[in-house]
């Protein structure tokens, strides 16, 4: 049965492509270019959620009034660009007053509910300021509260969507505006049951628009960033990294999850769900072209792309020697699972278990968070031995599996480095590294230089 398609397209914009007066106004031409978008998500404007993180987690007053000033300057300078400021300076003051006073009660008592609704205005504010341009550009655009249609577990800092509850509320709350507005909305930020306001972690903004894309059965998903797609590396680190025209699903989310940044780590699954393309730009230059993200590719070559997670932490469970290696297991993945936490790189042997947590998910980013209120009940059924401050170097590829060449290929110009871990056989596409942080960006120019800017070899038989 062949599905049918909205004619819509959901357009996010990310924290540089908002980041003042003058890129939000570059995001809107891309907006009134194609009469197809019709929901546009946006991200908070470049630096504003640093900030806000950090008022949440509670300053002195004078740091306190230095950052909020910050932000106020940054708001101003495109409010005071716009023909109209007064159409919308109510609003940003008020949101400007939240976030005051939000940050006084940080001070005083911090909590991961009291942080996600701080953090939130970022992205409330840059969605009034950008409604107010598409106005001014006489577009019908209508600003809606994306906590009314993004409902959420209680998670806060790195909260589960609940889709059936997300495509009920964009039937009834956004389709009904679709044929004549602009529906412009917050990427990263959602509510729970009890209305409280949450957030879906870091980079959220793209996880956002992927699940209202699915909700719509939108005709294609655009991501506008600062680069012109997807590389097969970060271009930031290797500047010969190289575009990849298409990816498939697989190979992107799994790029995505081992740390490419275009895309957060969830955006595909919903898509994938409605095989809706997902295509990734530059809203600098949108003529510039991108990557297309859909189901199939034609001929992928062996080696795609390198991915670098950071803030990883590497934890060793040494098992005593009285106690099974089942009984010990089974102990010590219950008490991760009571904890909701998923580790990663897992390896097992009879002196005990291995394995990294990953802290780019959560909203304030703290590397030690994760684990500190499981330390002392792991220290209580074993020598712990935690490391972190580690990178995640990953490979992604096609049937790296078949490859006879990979340990040659990979691991020759890895000699010198010191690597903590490795894993590959779980999956068919990708193999993992973990390496010192600080050595990080030197592993990646080297094993790019190996396998993306000599061709053959990348023509592994595949």
């Amino acid at each position: 049965m062949t599905r049918i398609y909205s004619p819509f397209v959901v357009a996010k914009f990310g924290g540089t492509s908002v980041a003042d007066f003058d890129a939000m106004n570059r995001s809107a031409s891309i907006v009134l270019a194609d009469q197809q978008v019709r929901v546009v998500v946006l991200s908070a404007s470049s630096g504003v959620t640093n900030l806000l993180v950090s008022l949440s987690e509670g300053l002195t007053a004078q740091d306190r009034i230095d950052k909020i000033e910050t932000l106020r300057t940054l708001t101003y300078g495109i409010l005071s660009s716009l023909k109209k400021p007064d159409a919308v300076r109510l609003s940003v003051d008020a949101l400007l007053g939240n976030i005051s006073a939000l940050a006084e009660r940080a001070a005083v008592t911090a909590s991961p509910s009291l942080s996600d609704e701080l953090v939130s205005h970022g992205e409330l504010l840059s969605s009034q300021l950008f409604t107010a341009i598409l106005r001014e550009r006489e577009a019908n655009a209508l600003w809606l509260d994306a906590r009314e249609v993004i409902r959420t577990d209680a998670n806060f800092g790195c909260a589960e969507p609940d889709v059936a509850m997300i495509a009920q509320q964009v039937q009834t709350r956004l389709l009904p505006h679709l044929e004549t507005a602009i529906v412009v909305t917050q990427g990263f930020i959602g509510s729970d049951a009890e209305g409280h306001t949450t957030t879906l972690g870091r980079g959220g903004s793209d996880y956002t628009a992927s699940l209202i894309g699915e909700a719509l059965n939108a005709r294609r998903v655009d991501i506008w960033t600062d680069v012109a797609g997807i590389y097969t590396t970060d271009p930031r680190i290797v500047p010969q990294a190289q575009r990849i025209g298409q990816l498939s699903f697989s190979e992107a989310s799994d790029m995505a999850a081992y740390g490419a940044k275009v895309l957060h780590p969830a955006t595909l699954m919903p898509a994938m769900r409605k095989n809706i393309p997902v295509f990734v730009g530059s809203s600098k230059n949108p003529d510039a072209g991108g990557t297309l993200v859909c189901r199939e590719t034609d001929n992928p070559s062996g080696y795609r792309a390198l991915a670098v997670r950071r803030k990883q932490t590497l934890v060793k469970c040494r098992r005593p020697h009285a106690q099974p290696a089942v009984d010990f297991n089974a102990r010590i993945f219950s008490l991760l699972a009571e904890h909701n936490l998923q580790a990663e790189l897992v390896s097992t042997s009879e002196s005990g278990i291995a394995w990294i947590l990953d802290a780019t998910c959560a909203t304030s980013g703290d590397d030690s968070m994760l684990l500190e209120s499981l330390q002392t009940k792991l220290a209580a059924h074993c020598q712990l031995e935690i490391e972190s401050g580690l990178a995640l170097m990953t490979l992604v590829g096609h049937q790296l599996s078949q490859s006879e060449s990979i340990c040659r290929d990979v691991f020759t110009p890895l000699e010198g480095y010191a690597v903590r871990m490795i894993c590959h056989g779980a999956g068919e596409n990708n193999l993992s590294v973990l390496l010192p942080g600080d050595s990080a960006d030197s592993a990646v120019k080297m094993l790019h230089r190996q396998l993306f800017e000599q061709p053959e070899v990348q023509r592994y038989a595949s």
